[in-house]
């Protein structure tokens, strides 16, 4: 246990270094946040399939729980439950568009973990920053439970508990609680908890932060405890219905499956739950007493309870759906938490966009209409009034809106056209639109992925590191 202290406090140490400008000590945040000796008790894992490229390699690194798919290297770092997922990695010869320039990919780009330490974060896509096509690299950076990390480069920053950073290069940045970005690219930020901010430059810029009393009720986390409130609570009351997916070496599905879709050996699926064609179920995903309708997904850590979704539906990582009824196209975005009651039934209109780090939380029956924008805290249908506006009627704007504490500048139309865009983006490249022949995608390639374990050093000086270890073709 001693080299495995020895890296932690490395790793602290240079997470200071990195954010000493802004004066914030990542120590107290993670000191006993996870004791070292939980990184005895779990082993790793990748996937192997005839779809992505295998290169996987491990140097002084403790990888407890961890899972790997693709083209990942880590040195020097802790994951501790995390996800590293490079199913979307670029190929050489693919070419990223950016601005007005079309850049050559040199090279099969990997995902580079350095001297960092990871706890239950997801980290997926690819490198958005066109400065690094070929490696997508997080460095000197802690990041803590359920947070994504979504195509975006970081080095020296620190993450709080749900936080996002999505298609951003991040230097030097601490993402507090909760709180989203999309901004291109930042550094030496401070970004309070529960901000949601979504920036294209010259195009648009989309301002929200939940205030803060009310959103301490769902997830707060300071210093010397772990994370707290309903949504933390909600996660943590399901932790044991994983046990058993991570116990069992084979495991046979537990509903049907359509020959089309996927279903990730690692997901809960919970009785009453039915999958349709084209449908993708994702690693840690929890499905209960609902439908997913054909072309619908449950991205990692993604829960949907009593529920039904009709089809060709996104629920983007981390996102929680009780006890609600979407309609046709509905997109769900990051860590949003969407609850309604028995009695109570939450409704949301097809075609809508429900911003990433939203909550919905009610107990009378609440409806959003087709195509809308939703954001914020809703708890009544005077908070959908507020909190939400026609996606015709936004792009319509071409200037300032504010809304329902929301901020909103430049085009309307670049918005909302950027969304559709990459909602289509994610229902094509998850296989959403396979006709039998044509257009496969994660929904068909991850229907017979090979998983393999590696296990840590059981004790002495090295207990909780793994060995080094290099896997290629």
């Amino acid at each position: 246990m001693k080299e495995l202290q020895k890296l932690f406090d490395r790793i602290t140490q240079r997470s200071q270094i990195n954010l000493r400008e802004l004066n914030f000590d990542v120590a107290p945040y993670i000191d006993n946040l996870v004791p070292l000796d939980q990184m005895v008790k779990f082993y790793a894992f990748y996937g192997i399939t005839p779809h992505h490229p295998l290169d996987l390699q491990f140097r002084h690194s403790s990888l407890a729980g961890s899972y790997f798919l693709g083209k990942c290297r880590t040195t020097n770092s802790i994951l501790y439950k995390s996800d590293i997922r490079g199913d979307e990695l670029k190929r050489e010869g693919d070419v990223l568009s950016f601005q007005n320039f079309q850049i050559p990919v040199t090279r099969d780009e990997g995902i580079d973990i350095e001297d960092s330490y990871l706890i239950k974060t997801l980290v997926h896509c690819f490198s958005h920053d066109p400065e690094t096509l070929e490696n997508f690299f997080i460095k000197d950076t802690v990041s803590t439970h359920y947070a994504n990390i979504h195509g975006s480069p970081t080095d020296g920053c620190f993450l709080g508990p749900f936080a996002t950073v999505d298609l951003t290069t991040v230097r030097d940045c601490v993402i507090g609680t909760f709180a989203y970005v999309q901004a291109g690219e930042i550094s030496h930020l401070n970004v309070d908890p529960g901000t949601v901010w979504v920036r294209s430059p010259d195009k648009f810029n989309f301002f929200y932060r939940h205030p803060p009393g009310k959103l301490a009720d769902y997830i707060n986390f300071e210093a010397g405890r772990p994370p707290q409130g309903f949504v933390f609570d909600f996660v943590q009351d399901r932790k044991g219905a994983f046990e058993r997916v991570f116990e069992v070496v084979n495991i046979e599905p537990s509903i049907p499956v359509p020959r089309s879709a996927s279903l990730d050996r690692y997901a809960v699926i919970k009785p009453k739950t039915r999958i349709s064609e084209n449908v993708l179920v994702a690693e840690r995903a929890y499905l209960q007493n609902s439908l997913l309708g054909p072309g619908a997904n449950a991205q990692e850590n993604c829960y949907i309870v009593n529920s039904k979704l009709a089809g060709n539906n996104v629920t983007a990582h981390g996102a929680k759906i009780i006890e609600a009824d979407l309609g046709t196209n509905v997109f769900v975005g990051f860590n949003s938490f969407l609850r309604g009651g028995v009695k109570a039934r939450l409704s949301i209109g097809k075609d809508s966009i429900i911003m990433p780090h939203t909550i919905v939380d009610t107990k009378t029956a609440l409806s959003l209409p087709d195509g809308h924008l939703a954001w914020g805290l809703i708890n009544n249908q005077d908070d959908i009034e507020a909190n939400s506006i026609r996606l015709k009627d936004l792009s319509k704007i071409d200037g300032r809106l504010v809304k329902g504490g929301m901020f909103f500048e430049g085009s309307g139309a670049s918005f909302v056209n950027a969304f559709r865009e990459r909602i289509h983006r994610i229902l094509k490249t998850n296989g959403a639109f396979f006709n039998g022949k044509a257009n496969k995608g994660h929904a068909q390639h991850n229907q017979n992925i090979s998983f393999n374990t590696i296990q840590p050093y059981p004790d002495g000086v090295l207990e909780g590191l793994y060995p080094t270890i290099v896997i290629q073709p």
